[in-house]
């Protein structure tokens, strides 16, 4: 059997992601975050700092360094440096660091335009600070910077560049940056190819933008031409469009290259982009591959079906690989399907017709853009099945409540009892309180009937701490001696009690109606 290739992972979040606008990780954050890449993820390096920013990323670097030279992992923690006569390198070692990864220029332009030197008198400043850095003890990678370019325009600069340095100079690894995203993947194999062919026993990484948004294929396509490391950042973060996602690049690597193997723990991808997302602030799209909210979630109902008929809809993407696991949307697309995957979470069975009945008011909610969850389920059940209302004798047409700072809320309401329409105004003590004052006066003042006493008022939110929550209202009433109870269910909270409302009255509707009738009865016999 073919021996697998392993390609290292080097995550470059504390420093290249860091440069993502608007984000600065303090030093208890830089070591979490370090510490978790790699203890549980896995990865084999970590970038976590550019040398001489300020006092604080110093402080930050040393007390990274001093953790990871306690727990033996000092030569995973990379801190980028400058061609500056040592002064990186001093800053750096002051700090505990032993590797540095030299920032040079990859390309001719950049040599003679940002830095105005010759290319041979580049190369020689490089030569000099690997000595230094070499000589004081460290390990010194080298970054090509604007590689990308360079390669395209002037391979030559490139070529003579690495003749220069490969024949003198002690680099454990050259990284290779597509510093603008300028690449496409048939590019990037092809320089890639050209580079390993030239310098076959050198160990190459390659560092991608995300700039046409191609940073992940090109990662692909870098390993393919046999680069032996690619640098990633979690979620992305970065420059610009930002860098290459760690949790893609696993997903690619794992599933696209059997020939190769890599160390990081896919269990832990959501957990440290978690972790990322909260110390950055930087939250990733709903649709974000791997970490995304949504993205192993079944929305349409004849997906959820195709799973549940033999998995018909999962690709090799587990939502357990990567610490989650696989969601079915409620809403208006939801099929019974959808509603059984959640029930069968849940531990609830039901039969066809309630299933329908649930299905269908799911489906209503869900046209009204009410967002429904796993964690509302057993409140809909429970509303629908359970406090349905027996026959619908009394309906809402329109009401209309406001409320406003100093005044007391009004109410306007219009129903419909028996076939006949009402209307009455109130004011009260709250929305709610208004409306009820106001249907009382239709039962007292147009129906010359008594009317319920609220004697108890519940309100639950299931879990979640959404602001658009549903909200299940259970109201206890009095009527004549006799005890009513009922739920609305809502994301709004007036709406709710309502709907509870309305299902009481039609309750007691019911039950009047039917007196009614065999009291019309009795009377009848009598009169016979």
């Amino acid at each position: 059997m073919t021996e697998l290739r392993t390609i290292e992972i080097a995550d470059t979040t504390l420093r290249d992601g860091e440069q993502t606008s608007g984000v600065s990780f303090s030093a208890s954050e830089k070591l979490s975050i370090a510490r978790k890449l790699i203890e549980k993820v896995g990865v084999d390096r970590v970038e976590i700092a550019s040398a001489r920013v300020s006092k604080g990323e110093f402080e930050c670097v040393g007390k990274v360094c001093q953790w990871a030279s306690s727990a033996g992992f000092i030569e995973r923690i990379e801190v980028l440096g400058f061609c500056d006569n040592g002064t990186s390198i001093d800053w750096i070692s002051s700090a505990g660091g032993k590797v540095i990864n030299l920032l040079c220029k990859g390309s001719e332009r950049h040599c003679r335009g940002q830095l105005g030197k010759s290319p041979e008198e580049h190369w020689q400043d490089v030569l000099g600070n690997i000595s230094l850095a070499t000589s004081r003890g460290m390990l010194v990678n080298v970054y090509l910077e604007d590689w990308s370019n360079g390669i395209k325009d002037n391979p030559s600069y490139v070529m003579g560049m690495m003749d220069f340095l490969s024949g003198k100079a002690k680099v454990c690894r050259y990284m290779l940056p597509d510093t603008l995203g300028i690449l496409s993947p048939t590019d990037t194999e092809t320089y890639i190819s050209m580079m390993v062919a030239r310098y076959p026993t050198l160990h190459f990484d390659f560092h991608a933008h995300n700039d046409y948004d191609l940073a992940v294929a090109n990662v692909l396509a870098a390993v393919k031409a046999g680069a032996r490391g690619v640098h990633t950042t979690v979620n992305g973060l970065g420059e610009r469009a930002g860098n290459a996602s760690l949790s893609s690049v696993v997903a690619v690597l794992g599933d696209m290259m059997p020939d190769i193997r890599i160390n990081v723990d896919e269990g832990s991808i959501n957990n440290i982009s978690r972790l990322v997302e909260s110390c950055s602030g930087i939250g990733t799209a709903a649709n974000t591959p791997i970490v995304g909210e949504n993205v192993f979630t079944q929305t349409a109902g004849v997906h959820a079906d195709g799973d549940k008929k033999g998995k018909l809809y999962v690709n090799p993407l587990i939502p357990e690989r990567f610490g989650r696991s696989r969601e079915y949307a409620l809403g208006k697309m939801s099929g019974k399907a959808n509603i059984e995957q959640n029930l069968k979470l849940l531990g609830i069975q039901l039969g066809d017709d309630d299933m329908r009945r649930i299905t269908k008011r799911i489906n209503e909610m869900g046209d009204k853009k009410e967002h429904v969850t796993i964690d509302d389920l057993p409140y809909i059940i429970a509303d629908v099945l359970h406090h349905d209302s027996p026959t619908e004798r009394i309906r809402l047409l329109s009401y209309m409540v406001s409320t406003a700072y100093g005044l007391h809320p009004q109410a306007c309401v219009k129903l419909e009892i028996n076939g006949s329409e009402y209307e009455e105004s109130a004011t009260g003590d709250g929305m709610y309180d208004a409306f009820v004052r106001a249907v009382r006066h239709i039962y007292r003042n147009k129906l010359q009937r008594d009317f319920p006493w609220l004697t108890n008022y519940v309100v639950t939110i299931p879990p979640g701490g959404r602001t658009d929550a549903l909200v299940q209202t259970t109201i206890t009433w009095d009527f004549r001696g006799k005890t009513y109870r009922t739920r609305g269910l809502d994301a709004d909270q007036t709406e709710s009690s309502i709907k509870a409302t309305i299902k009481m009255l039609n309750i007691i509707e019911q039950e009047y109606s039917e007196t009614q009738e065999a009291t019309s009865k009795t009377d009848t016999k009598k009169q016979r």
